[in-house]
């Protein structure tokens, strides 16, 4: 075949294929368009279906609203309404109180011009009166006033008078109450030879050889322990038994124990001395501080500083006529509980100031103050509640009782101080006393006998009635009681009763 031929059928076939491509392109395009236009067709009408529906929708809400608002106004109104008549009634009542006002201060007037006019009534009556006083006591107003102030000077002064000596009275009374209990005081935080049996510790030996084994040779060992401990010992002549003596009674109890432990040991040199007292140092500090916790814990009391503690287990190793004053914190801590429960106080803060009272009691005396004082101050300074540092500060009045707690600490201090059985004496001491109070009941004029009982807190006494009246028995019983407050020391209080009895006999026949 012709290749020119060939050529013109090529082209020929390849526009015809070309043409039926074209027409194929242009049947897929009008199918596209097709389907394009029914589908927006399909979403115009939905379009004006939900434009119908929401127009629908917005006509009946803007006819809710137009009805909600109606209604709305109509509340309104009926209020305003009724508004009006409450201010119109408030109007009426306010007109009708104001004409009773008006009336009131008419009729006030009229009053007031009676009362004026009666005052000049008086003024003149009153000047009458002052001229005639004056004619028949033939003195000047003048004269009188002064005779009446000289009058009155001297009923003033009488009163006076009165007043100071029963000052004088009440404060001589208080005086010695608070001079008894300042040497009390003084005599806890300072001991002297005064109080041996509280500054004093016996230790027991095995035999008297030991004694020459504490002393050593030259009294090498006794002046070591004694220059250690800072403790006294006492070698006499009571069989199998040494003395340490000291105010502090912290110092003494370790120099106790460590000398104990040296009598078991049988090693007793300067060396091994020095050795026992420090390790007994060391344990004490642990056993004071376990004291204050199992203290504070027996009392219901949680909270408190370390340091707090360490104070409060010094508490253990010292005394008040003879009551362990660690012994006392807790029991008073107890009995104020009780009665802040019962009065429907804080008992929390009563417990924590009951057993904190006397934390002063465990300062030495190189820390100036009261022991009520320093004890408040240690405590403020870690951190006890306020309320509490006051009961401490005040539980001896010392200033001014803040809380109804601080008062029920105070009472719980006595009843624990002078409970039957809470401190003691010894016997030679406690028949001294007996006998002193019996002897200053005898020395008075018509007293037939006496008796000090219950332990020397009351004495009773029998007078002679034919020598002594009623007036005259209130009297004694504060003339002895008074005589006792001078002369006597003891704890808590002391009831003096006299007792007066008459009879009359006679015989029937």
């Amino acid at each position: 075949m012709n290749p020119i031929i060939a050529i013109v059928i090529a082209i020929a076939g390849l526009g015809l294929g070309g043409l039926i491509g074209y027409l194929i392109k242009q049947s897929q395009v009008q199918n596209k368009l097709r389907e394009q236009n029914l589908k927006a067709d399909h979403i115009i009408t939905e379009a004006k279906e939900r434009a119908r529906e929401i127009e629908i929708e917005a006509k009946d809400n803007a006819l809710k609203i137009t009805q909600k608002t109606e209604e709305e106004l109509n509340r309104r109104r009926i209020e305003l309404n009724k508004e009006d008549d409450r201010l119109q009634k408030r109007r009426e009542e306010l007109d009708l109180r104001l004409e009773k006002y008006e009336e009131r201060e008419l009729r006030l007037n009229k009053r007031q011009s009676s009362i004026d006019k009666r005052a000049n009534e008086v003024d003149q009556l009153h000047s009458q009166i002052v001229e005639e006083l004056q004619r028949v006591s033939e003195m000047t107003r003048d004269e009188a006033r002064q005779v009446l102030l000289v009058e009155t000077e001297k009923e003033a002064r009488a009163d006076m008078a009165r007043i100071i000596r029963q000052i004088e009275g009440e404060a001589r009374e208080k005086g010695n109450a608070r001079a008894r209990e300042l040497i009390a005081d003084a005599i806890q935080r300072v001991a002297s030879e005064k109080v041996a049996e509280v500054t004093t510790s016996v230790v027991n030996l095995p035999n008297e050889e030991m004694k020459g084994r504490i002393v050593g040779r030259n009294g090498r060992n006794i002046r070591a322990f004694e220059q250690i401990s800072g403790v006294d010992v006492i070698v006499d002549d009571t069989p199998e038994a040494v003395t340490v003596s000291c105010f502090d009674s912290v110092r003494r109890e370790i120099a106790r124990r460590a000398l104990s432990r040296l009598v078991v040991d049988g090693r007793i040199h300067p060396a091994n001395i020095e050795k026992f007292i420090n390790e007994e140092k060391d344990q004490m500090d642990v056993d004071i501080i376990e004291a204050g916790e199992q203290a504070a814990y027996d009392a219901g009391v949680a909270g408190l500083h370390t340091e707090i503690f360490k104070k409060l287990g010094r508490l253990k190793f010292r005394t008040s006529y003879g009551q362990n004053q660690l012994s006392h914190a807790v029991e008073t801590a107890k009995i104020a509980s009780v009665i802040a429960a019962e009065l429907g106080a804080d008992v929390e803060v009563a417990k924590a100031g009951a057993l904190l009272h006397d934390l002063g009691k465990a300062m030495d005396h190189n820390t100036e103050g009261t022991h009520a004082q320093i004890g408040a101050e240690f405590a403020l300074r870690h951190h006890v509640n306020k309320k509490v540092v006051n009961i401490i500060a005040a539980h001896h009045h010392e200033i001014e009782q803040d809380s109804v707690e601080a008062v029920i600490v105070e009472a719980a201090d006595a009843i624990s101080g002078a409970r039957p059985g809470a401190r003691r004496e010894d016997l030679e001491q406690y028949i001294k006393r007996l006998r002193a109070l019996e002897n200053i009941a005898n020395g008075h004029k018509g007293v037939d006998r006496s008796y000090a009982i219950q332990a020397g807190r009351e004495v009773r006494i029998i007078v002679k009635p034919n020598e002594i009246d009623d007036v005259e028995a209130n009297r004694m019983a504060k003339n002895i009681a008074q005589q006792i407050e001078e002369t006597m020391q003891y704890p808590g209080q002391i009831r003096i009763t006299v007792i007066r009895e008459s009879r009359a006999t006679e015989y029937a026949k």
